[in-house]
């Protein structure tokens, strides 16, 4: 007989099954009710959660010049901050002993907030209510209270924090601080366009290679755990951050330096007054930008770097254009340098429009070939034959400029870029921007009706100085990381041959006489050969044309050097409004200066050679150990006096005289004193007086000198290529 008891033991199991039944309702429920109606707090709960395993920033990579120096580097800045909330604060006694000397402190740490104002504003902090989000609860003194509202740097972060109160700890006093990466740049504002912009308050790069090549300069994050031991956060790394690669630019600091005070000393002439100024230096058989400056007025005379108009500011570019026009010519056999070309009185019919020759006042050239057409820059000359040869068939000419490579898409890698703009032959369309009349041509030829940026202007004649071979500018050589490299960008050819070998040569001998024996002297040198073609474009003024009021004009002028065994190119425009305006005599003056400087660095001199019996050696050390330096000059056989300016402390105003301008900008900037800089040379004066101390927001004006120049600067001419 069976023992089941049926009548027993089936109510039990129905008991069972419905408590399991209304458990796994109530579950159900639970999570209904935390799905919908506790939604919001949890996610609370979550995004708290969430920062127990914070990122770890990595260092932002440099970006160093082509000798290593450091154009950009990432040095910390810190926001500080008081909770009002600390231990410290549940007996305020301490808190208002130390109040009056904490907000003196920070007077003298700060000078442009008085202690009375510190005062209020640390005070208001610690009495205003803050709700508690969670409990609904107020409670006094705010848990993220500014100290400073700005940011500061490592050493002013370290002042602050030896003030009394604050040096306790931060879990302590409520003195605490959040660290950021800012960008330092030695050489200010050197380049600055170029290399680039961070915006500092996001830490976000702004221009330049800095955006170009931000993802490699920023690295990659870590990981941080924050675990809560004895009501305390302690940080424990579970992911390494990886530091961003550094930068090896082309850039040469003495060559950028150079070209950017040349070209400001002209700009600011009088009779110049420029409104925009550009200058790049490039080496010819490599491509490497040595040198790119980009200067804009920006109010009350000053200029400063705007905008990168060396790669993005597309304009017709005028005379400098029409060695492209006859490159054509030449490299289709239609003309040789022989051609004879009747220019008339300098005024001569195009399909119904006057074109001009500058000195059409005064009769013109006449006969002239197309050799002298280039050198006096004749508009008739090169228009006339464009128009003669390929007036029927102006897309042939149009296939020849992109044969030569001024049309060339470079694809920089800068963002801002903009490649050329030279439109194929369309009479069908409507679009009067991109309609091809009769008269387009003869205009285009010299130097009108395209939009060409600077850079590939010098490209194009880097490649005429590079025997036809046409290299891509190159902005950077290496990444590297803890000093090795780990990428390469090697020098690209664009076009192995832009023309045929002769005809390249002969446009070579054309430029030399632009300079020798036409409108470039002033760009030329007397101790070696230069190259190049002068440029004077009128700007046009949108709607209003070319002659609406004031005329603008886009002077130019582009070259190499030295002619005979190139080894850098270089271009220079400005932009200016009114007469006188002349790519020779303003902008060839820029490029002579720039050439004679590069080619005066690359002079290699023995200091004997500068002795004689009578002379002494004598040293000037500008700060350091008079003893060491004694040592060092014996060991490499100098004989003479060591001469040791004194060191002066951190906090006082150094002694520059003397210095170049980039050791001294160096010695005010690094203590927090501006600089403004007047001439060029050596340090011979300076507006702050030595030993003083320095003052927040500090001034000091830099008089710099050299050796008179031996001969005058000759007047402008007023002839205008157009």
């Amino acid at each position: 007989m069976s023992k089941f008891n049926r009548e027993k033991v089936m109510p039990r199991y129905f008991l069972i099954a419905v408590v399991l039944t209304l458990a796994g309702l109530a579950i159900v429920g639970r999570a209904l009710y935390l799905m919908t109606a506790e939604k919001n707090y949890w996610l609370k709960v979550q995004q708290h959660l969430s920062h127990d395993s914070i990122p770890m920033k990595p260092n932002r990579g440099n970006i160093l010049s082509c000798d290593g120096q450091l154009m950009a580097s990432s040095i910390p800045e810190y926001k500080i901050y008081m909770d009002f909330q600390a231990s410290a604060f549940e007996n305020d006694s301490l808190w208002l002993e130390n109040l009056d000397t904490i907000c003196n402190g920070l007077h003298e740490i700060f000078r442009e907030k008085t202690a009375a104002e510190f005062k209020h504003d640390l005070e208001e902090g610690r009495h205003k209510m803050v709700e508690n989000k969670k409990t609904g609860e107020k409670t006094m003194g705010a848990r993220h209270w500014p100290v400073w509202k700005r940011r500061i740097s490592y050493n002013t972060f370290s002042e602050v924090k030896k003030l009394p109160f604050f040096n306790m700890g931060k879990y302590k006093s409520g003195f605490h601080w959040d660290e950021y990466n800012a960008r330092n740049r030695p050489f200010g504002s050197l380049a600055q366009r170029t290399v680039g912009i961070m915006f500092g308050e996001i830490d976000s790069a702004r221009c330049g290679l800095e955006l170009s090549f931000d993802s490699l300069l920023r690295g990659k994050n870590g990981l941080v755990h924050r675990q809560k031991v004895l009501n305390k956060f302690m940080n424990i790394t579970e992911v390494q951050p990886q530091d961003g690669c550094d930068v090896v630019t082309t850039i040469d600091v003495d060559i950028q330096d150079l070209a950017e005070r040349a070209l400001l000393e002209e700009m600011k002439l009088p009779e110049v007054n420029a409104e925009m100024g550009v200058a790049i230096v490039m080496e010819v058989q490599t491509g490497d930008v040595k040198a790119i400056v980009n200067m804009a007025r920006v109010g009350d005379g000053q200029y400063a770097e705007a905008i990168n108009s060396a790669i993005s500011y597309r304009c017709e570019p005028g005379s400098v254009f029409k060695v492209a026009s006859f490159l054509v010519a030449l490299d289709d056999g239609v003309v040789d340098t022989s051609y004879v070309i009747h220019t008339g009185s300098g005024v001569m019919q195009m399909h119904g429009r006057d074109m001009k020759d500058h000195n059409w006042r005064r009769g013109g050239y006449q006969d002239i070939n197309v050799a002298r057409a280039l050198e006096v820059s004749s508009n008739i000359g090169v228009s006339h034959v464009i128009d003669q040869f390929y007036g029927k068939n102006p897309k042939k000419y149009v296939e020849g400029l992109y044969r030569v490579g001024i049309h060339e898409d470079l694809q920089l890698p800068i963002v801002g870029y903009l490649p050329p703009r030279i439109r194929m032959p369309n009479t069908k369309t409507t679009n009067k921007a991109e309609y091809w009349s009769k008269t387009t041509l003869p205009w285009m030829s010299i130097g009108y009706e395209t939009q060409i940026a600077p850079i590939n202007t010098l490209t194009f004649y880097n490649a005429i100085a590079n025997d036809g071979k046409m290299v891509k500018p190159r902005f950077v050589k290496r990444l590297q990381k803890n000093g090795e490299t780990i990428h390469e960008y090697p020098v690209e050819v664009l076009k192995e041959h832009i023309a045929r070998p002769e005809a390249v040569h002969t446009m070579q001998t054309i430029l030399r006489h632009v300079v020798s024996q036409g409108l470039g002297k002033k760009a030329g040198s007397k101790s070696f050969q230069v190259a190049g073609k002068t440029g004077t474009a009128q700007v046009s003024q949108g709607k209003g044309g070319y002659k609406s009021g004031t005329v603008g004009y886009w002077l130019s002028f582009a070259g190499y050097f030295p002619a005979d065994n190139p080894r850098y190119s270089c271009i220079v425009c400005l932009k200016k409004w009114g007469l006188p305006a002349s790519g020779g005599g303003m902008s060839g003056v820029v490029f002579h200066n720039i050439a004679e400087g590069v080619m005066a660095q690359n002079v290699k001199m023995r200091v004997e050679d500068a002795r004689d019996e009578h002379s002494s050696m004598t040293a000037g050390i500008k700060e350091g150990n008079g003893d060491a330096a004694t040592y060092v000059m014996s060991r490499v056989g100098a004989q003479g006096e060591v001469t040791v300016k004194p060191k002066t402390e951190q906090g006082l105003v150094p002694d520059v005289r003397g210095m170049g301008a980039r050791d001294a900008v160096f010695q005010m900037e690094s203590r927090g004193i501006k600089v403004q800089l007047q001439g060029r040379g050596t340090v011979r004066e300076q507006s702050l007086l030595v030993g003083s101390a320095v003052k927040p927001g500090m001034i000091c004006r830099l008089v710099l000198a050299s050796n008179p120049r031996t001969e005058k600067k000759k007047p402008i001419e007023k002839e205008i290529e157009i």
